[in-house]
C-alpha cells in the first residue's frame, strides 16, 4: 500500500522542462537563452579557497547541519544585509542547493493534505515536491503584462485547509521583486491565518533599481518564516550547489530531519570555500548585479527589436516575452520551432503554470550570459523567420 500510495503522488510528474531544453540547444548547436546558468565562473579567490580545501583533507563527510564557519558565515550575512539575529548553531542549516532545501521544507513540513499557495508561474520543482509531500497546492496567478500579486486573489486562496505560503522573490520565472506592500499584504494573511511562509529568495542580491525585502523582516514574520537561498546565483557558482535554509528553530529542524534522508550532507571542500565568499568577498553580488543589468537590457531591448512584447524585469536573471504577435497557439510550439528556425533555445513559461490561459503565449529568456552570446543569439533571431 505504501509503494502504491507514493506511486500515485509522483504519477504525471514530468521531466523538468530545463533539461528538456538544454539538451535542445546542444543536439541543434543552439545558443541556450533558456536554462539560467551563467557562463563565467564566480571570484577566483573562491575557487582557490575550494581548490585549498581539496588539497588540504577537507574531502570526508561534512557535519549534517554544515560545517561551523559555513553556518556561522551565513548567519553573518543575514545579520549584515538584514539586521537578521540567528544562531547558526540551531537556526541554520546548509543544503545542497536551494533545490534540497525546497525538498527539505516540504518533506519535512507538509503533511498529506495540507494547502500550499504557491505563486504561479512557479518553478518547476515545487510543483513536483508539493505532490511528493501529499500536499495540496493553490495557485495564485502573476499576471501578464505586469506580474503582480493581487491581494484579493491571494486571500481567496487561503482555506482553512491552507497551512503554509511557498514565497518566491526575486520570482522566477517572471522577474518581479514583490514590493513591500505586497509582501505586508502576505504577511498580514500569515499572521491572522496562523500560516508558515517558505520563502526561495535565490536571487536577493540580483534585483534592478528595487528593493529586495525579506518577508522575515516585517512584524510578526520572523518566528513563521522560513528562508532559502545558494551561493549559486549571487557567486555564479551554480554547479557548486551549495545552499541554506534559516529561520526558528523548529522549522530549521524540520528542514534538517528531511534533509538527513535526502544528502545527509554534500560539497565538503566547496562550504569552506562559500564560507570565504560570504565573509570577503561581499561586493561581488552587486558587481554582477551592476553587470547582469547591463546585459538585461541589451536583451530586452534586441527582443522589442524582434517583435516580441517584453517586460524588463526588476530582478532574477530572466525576462518574459508574449509570443502573441508572432501568430504561435503558444509558447511550447515557439519554443520547439526556436532551434530549427534560429538556432537558439528559450524556455515556455507555460509549463510553470496551473492556469494554462495565463501562461500560453509566454516565453522565458535568460540574461545571465555574456553579452557576446546575447548578441549572437539575437543576431540568429534577427535572421530568423519568427512568425508562425
Amino acid at each position: 500500500m505504501a509503494t502504491q500510495r507514493l506511486a500515485q503522488r509522483l504519477h504525471g510528474i514530468a521531466p523538468t522542462i530545463f533539461s528538456e531544453m538544454s539538451a535542445l540547444a546542444v543536439r541543434t548547436q543552439s545558443v541556450n537563452l533558456g536554462q539560467g546558468f551563467p557562463d563565467v565562473d564566480g571570484p577566483p579567490e573562491v575557487i582557490a579557497r575550494a581548490v585549498a580545501a581539496l588539497e588540504g583533507g577537507q574531502n570526508q563527510y561534512a557535519p549534517g547541519p554544515g560545517v561551523p564557519a559555513l553556518r556561522q558565515a551565513i548567519a553573518r550575512h543575514q545579520q549584515r544585509h538584514y539586521g537578521i539575529d540567528l544562531d547558526p548553531d540551531g537556526e541554520v542549516v546548509v543544503t545542497t542547493g536551494a533545490t534540497e532545501g525546497i525538498a527539505a521544507a516540504l518533506l519535512g513540513l507538509v503533511d498529506p493534505g495540507d494547502e500550499i499557495v504557491v505563486l504561479e508561474p512557479y518553478y518547476d520543482s515545487y510543483v513536483a515536491m508539493i505532490q511528493m509531500a501529499g500536499g495540496v497546492r493553490r495557485p495564485v496567478t502573476l499576471r501578464a503584462p505586469d506580474f503582480r500579486l493581487d491581494p484579493d486573489e491571494l486571500r481567496a486562496a487561503v482555506t482553512d485547509r491552507t497551512r503554509f505560503v511557498l514565497l518566491n522573490s526575486p520570482h522566477n520565472p517572471t522577474g518581479t521583486v514583490l514590493t513591500r506592500a505586497e509582501l505586508q499584504a502576505v504577511a498580514d494573511l500569515a499572521v491572522e491565518r496562523d500560516l508558515v511562509v517558505i520563502t526561495d529568495e535565490v536571487y536577493e542580491h540580483l534585483t534592478y533599481d528595487v528593493e529586495h525585502v525579506p518577508i522575515s523582516t516585517l512584524p510578526g514574520m520572523a518566528e513563521r518564516t522560513l528562508t532559502l537561498s545558494s551561493a549559486g546565483k549571487s557567486y555564479s557558482f551554480t554547479g557548486w550547489k551549495v545552499g541554506w535554509a534559516t529561520g526558528p528553530r523548529e522549522l530549521v529542524q524540520a528542514v534538517l530531519a528531511a534533509k538527513q534522508w535526502l544528502t545527509f550532507t554534500s560539497g565538503s571542500p566547496l562550504q569552506p570555500a562559500v564560507a570565504h565568499a560570504l565573509d570577503d568577498e561581499p561586493d561581488y553580488p552587486a558587481r554582477l548585479a551592476a553587470e547582469l543589468r547591463e546585459r538585461r537590457d541589451l536583451l530586452c531591448a534586441g527582443l522589442a527589436d524582434v517583435g516580441l512584447e517584453v517586460r524588463v524585469p526588476e530582478g532574477t536573471y530572466f525576462a518574459t516575452t508574449d509570443v502573441t504577435a508572432l501568430g504561435w497557439p503558444d509558447g511550447m510550439s515557439f519554443c520547439l520551432a526556436l532551434p530549427e528556425r534560429a538556432g537558439v533555445v528559450a524556455i515556455p513559461s507555460q509549463v510553470f503554470h496551473d492556469d494554462a490561459e495565463a501562461g500560453r503565449q509566454l516565453v522565458r529568456w535568460a540574461f545571465c550570459k555574456q553579452p557576446e552570446v546575447i548578441e549572437e543569439g539575437l543576431r540568429r533571431l534577427a535572421a530568423a523567420q519568427l512568425h508562425a
